[in-house]
């Protein structure tokens, strides 16, 4: 009984403090902004010694789970082919998020856009 407290009380602890690394590493406001947007992801890019800004224009397919592990994947057609992007919320090679337009949307998960191409593949414009 007493070894099973003791237990219990060590996970307690080491909890608490992936709690803690947690928020320290969360982004005060992070970037608002729905599936069916249209973003511009202003990424860090670290090329040798040097770094600069790269900019990934496209489509939120969709955003997943919560919290620090929070996650949205972007998709763009470039030179004909369809590159998705997943990138952290919460990750400090992340500039900022600009949203361009916004999507009218019914749902969470936009994977039917994956196999349109063309005027299929857009999204309707939600009005203001």
């Amino acid at each position: 009984m007493m070894h099973e407290r003791r237990k219990s009380n060590i996970k307690e602890k080491e909890m608490d403090i992936i709690k803690k690394i947690q928020l320290e590493n969360m982004k005060a406001e992070p970037p608002k902004f729905n599936v069916g947007d249209t973003v511009k992801v202003h990424v860090k890019v670290i090329e040798g010694k040097k770094e600069r800004i790269q900019i990934f224009e496209g489509i939120v397919l969709k955003k997943q789970n919560g919290g620090v592990g929070e996650t949205f994947t972007v998709r763009k057609i470039s030179s004909g082919f369809g590159v998705e992007r997943t990138f952290l919320i919460h990750s400090p090679k992340i500039e900022k998020v600009d949203v361009v337009r916004r999507g009218k949307v019914r749902r969470a998960k936009l994977n039917y856009l994956r196999d349109r191409v063309g005027k299929a593949a857009k999204v309707k414009e939600k009005r203001a």
